[in-house]
């Protein structure tokens, strides 16, 4: 079996050096949507330097890591490349990211869930600098065809809407060039950029990054939903459910709750095809 279980979950954690300062923060926000208008105050939070602040799915663009890649180079992990998957992402913080950064990853399979036609990875990483914990990134990578070997299931994550109408919709655009300018970031997928690749993979066209998706609808709940204060954010997770094309739009659709807020993003374009679900960020 490719997957070799025992040894992918008992191997050392593996480090990695993590730097980041304020361009990287920029680039970024520009990266999932942000500047525009271009003088509106509220979006000068994400990219005017003398009024930056950081929203929280940075964490998984910092230093230009890719969560993804270090998950397929963990020990007893050897599996097509082309069977890989983003399933879902989840990350928690322990206190707000600094505008500048010089901190260590620490990564290790946390499990290996067994679904039958696929097994899924979950790689976690903790990252402090010397002043203590950050944040942690659970990453589920789903890998088609390597289930099927006796292991746990693992957790269901399916969440349903609530059975009432969202208390906010937005809708939030996604330009034409943004894949683009996200993959400057650090994902440098032909995937999203080249079109003869994305016809070999299966796909009319490039996609956008399913963490692209991710920034910008949680951008959109804390401008919305928790008032602009990327502080208030504790944990946002996901389930990539589904592709987005540049130059179509993301309808989001936001349930409030004490403390969290329940998100469905779709394509509106497609029927509104779903794109995120089971996506909750909890606040203060």
């Amino acid at each position: 079996m490719p997957i070799d279980v025992a040894k992918a979950v008992s191997a050392e954690p593996r480090s990695t050096a993590l730097i980041w300062g304020q361009k990287d923060i920029q680039l970024y926000h520009l990266g999932i949507g942000a500047g525009i208008p271009a003088t509106d105050p509220q979006e000068l939070r994400y990219t005017l330097e003398s009024k930056l602040h950081v929203l929280p799915s940075f964490a998984t663009v910092a230093g230009g890591g890719m969560a993804v890649a270090g998950g397929m180079a963990a020990p007893g992990i050897d599996v097509d490349l082309a069977a890989v998957l983003h399933g879902g992402q989840t990350v928690e913080l322990h206190r707000p990211i600094p505008l500048g950064g010089d901190a260590t990853q620490t990564s290790k399979v946390a499990a290996v869930y067994d679904k039958g036609k696929a097994a899924v990875i979950v790689l976690r990483s903790d990252v402090a600098d010397a002043d203590g914990p950050l944040w942690t990134c659970d990453t589920r990578i789903f890998v088609r065809g390597e289930g099927g070997f006796g292991g746990e299931r693992g957790p269901s994550d399916r969440l349903e809407p609530p059975a009432r109408e969202p208390d906010r919709t937005v809708e939030r655009a996604i330009r034409e060039d943004q894949a683009l300018l996200y993959r400057l970031s650090g994902d440098w997928n032909p995937l999203h950029a080249d079109p003869e690749f994305a016809k070999l993979a299966g796909f009319e066209k490039p996609i956008l990054h399913g963490l692209c998706s991710y920034g910008m609808v949680l951008k959109a709940v804390v401008d919305t939903a928790l008032d602009g204060e990327v502080a208030r954010v504790r944990s946002y997770t996901t389930r990539f459910a589904g592709v987005a094309y540049p130059g179509e739009t993301l309808r989001v659709r936001m349930w409030q709750d004490e403390g969290r807020v329940q998100v469905t993003a779709t394509a509106v374009e497609r029927d509104d095809a779903p794109v995120l679900t089971d996506t909750i960020v909890e606040h203060a």
